[in-house]
């Protein structure tokens, strides 16, 4: 049974606090180890030893802390078939999901390789009479990151490697339910080359997340999970003083018009809605077809696929899905079915049944699929964050557009459609942070950035690309004006690259 602590000054210690957290293998419900829960106390060491790293690191030249990302990247690369199993056992998802995973946060890292191109400032000649004004971007100093359970590789990575990269000290508190991926990858950027202090995972509770937003030597905090811790986190942190991102619940809709290759749809919505066991903040959890046609023709080909699907642990090599995080998750999904049901939505695929043999007591849930829900219907409204999909059925065009603008949440959006005029009216006026034209889940490459409209985001910045790196940074600009002429008799030497002035 493993035991994780915290990861600091460049190595594993063992927390101090004597409280502790189970880790569970959701696929067998089994204890597999448990997690240290850091104390205030722990968290004011670390955040002092983050201030102690930083002005160093921030002095460091961007070119040089470039190398550093250069080497964590290829070791990333290089460990990603050791990664991916140990992010596997503790979330449940799949091996080729899990890799997935990691590999988008690689982007992320190669993205930040670049950043003493991406830091450059801006520089104006004679802004006025023998005036030159510029601008350039420096560090905030020490910086926090608060992940979610459901991405515990990738989504730390779309954070701290652009963070360090400008110059800070990162303070990562991850889930307590998935955190020896984290730790793993700590490790190797250490052997990265990165100094001591300058990044720290905590684990911990709410005692830890407290403890970070309210201390005065954090300048900045990163968070993704839900809208209601999401809220508070912003809420408290800002009091405090500090800069907030806070990327928070979404419900994804899918828009199918008439026109619409549904082989295509089909397929897209299969791997969107019910990938990584729906726990995805971008997971398409709504589809709206345009007519009763076109979703007759869709419930047609999709009830079969979600029948077919292969639901089992990771270490089945043929698994379309594994379980999801926690037998509190399972009966909080199983929990919205049923109000489904009483609400008057037809359940055309129950997954509560589900049975593996020898996994008896794993959280698993098979694919589940409603239509005719309605938008006032809990289902409809509420992130589920499971492997459930409802089918909302919309007259016209003009109707799904709606539907989505007046949801609460605005993550991310898609439409199916060959035509052109539809797509382009469709993208202009959704009120929607990220949107996909026949792409089912438009998470943006890592030079573009993350992020959603209305309660789906809390602050001013998205995550990662140049939002990521205006996020990580202050901008200071300078304006300057030179006495004119060269005194008389001055002599200029130059010597071994150094220059001075005598008179």
């Amino acid at each position: 049974m493993s035991e994780i602590g915290h990861f600091i000054d460049g190595r594993k210690v063992a927390g101090q606090s004597g409280r502790r957290a189970s880790i569970f293998n959701p696929a067998t419900g089994a204890k597999t180890g448990e997690v240290a829960l850091a104390s205030k106390a722990e968290v004011d060491a670390v955040v002092a030893r983050a201030q102690a790293a930083q002005p160093a690191w921030g002095a460091t030249p961007p070119a040089k802390r470039a190398q550093v990302m250069f080497r964590f990247r290829d070791l990333l690369n290089r460990h990603i078939d050791e990664l991916a199993p140990l992010l596997s056992a503790e979330h449940g998802k799949t091996l080729s999901d899990a890799k997935g995973e990691i590999a988008r946060g690689i982007e992320v890292v190669e993205f930040v390789c670049g950043i003493p191109q991406l830091l450059k400032g801006e520089y104006s000649e004679q802004v006025a009479t023998g005036v030159d004004s510029f601008a350039i971007r420096q560090p905030l100093g020490v910086v926090a990151g608060i992940t979610p359970f459901n991405f515990p590789a990738m989504v730390p990575l779309w954070m701290y490697p652009v963070s360090i990269a400008c110059g800070n000290a990162f303070i990562l508190k991850p889930s307590e339910r998935d955190p020896s991926v984290v730790m793993r990858i700590a490790e190797l950027l250490h052997e990265a080359g990165l100094p001591p202090g300058v990044f720290s995972v905590v684990n911990g509770d709410k005692e830890a997340v407290d403890a970070l937003l309210d201390h005065p030597g954090i300048d900045a905090v990163s968070f993704v999970g839900s809208t209601t811790i999401g809220q508070y986190i912003y809420s408290r942190g800002t009091a405090a003083g500090k800069r907030v991102q806070a990327l928070c619940g979404a419900k994804n809709h899918m828009v199918i018009m008439p026109d619409a290759d549904m082989d295509q749809a089909v397929d897209a919505l299969m791997g969107a809605g019910y990938g990584s066991a729906g726990e995805r903040c971008m997971a398409i959890s709504v589809a709206v077809p345009v007519g009763e046609g076109t979703a007759d023709r869709l419930i047609e080909k999709l009830e079969p696929r979600i029948r077919s699907l292969n639901v089992a642990p990771y270490t089945d090599s043929a698994s379309d899905m594994g379980p999801v995080i926690s037998r509190e998750a399972l009966e909080r999904i199983k929990g919205y079915i049923a109000e489904g049901e009483a609400a008057g939505a037809r359940l055309v695929v129950d997954g509560r049944d589900l049975r593996l043999q020898g996994y008896e007591d794993g959280y698993f849930l098979g694919g589940c699929l409603f239509d005719s829900v309605t938008t006032d219907m809990s289902i409809y409204r509420n992130e589920i964050f499971g492997p459930v999909v409802s089918v909302v059925r919309a007259e016209a065009y003009e109707d799904a557009v709606r539907m989505i603008n007046e949801h609460e949440y605005g993550n991310g959006t898609a439409i199916f459609t060959r035509d052109g005029d539809t797509a382009r009216d469709f993208f202009s006026r959704v009120r929607i942070g990220m949107v996909g034209v026949n792409v089912p889940i438009p998470v943006p490459v890592a030079y573009h950035s993350f992020g959603g409209w209305k309660r789906s985001l809390f602050g001013d910045h998205h995550i990662h690309g140049m939002e990521g790196v205006r996020f990580n940074t202050r901008l200071k600009t300078m304006t300057t004006r030179w006495p004119s002429g060269i005194r008389e008799g001055a002599v200029f030497n130059f010597h071994a690259g150094s220059e001075t002035t005598n008179s």
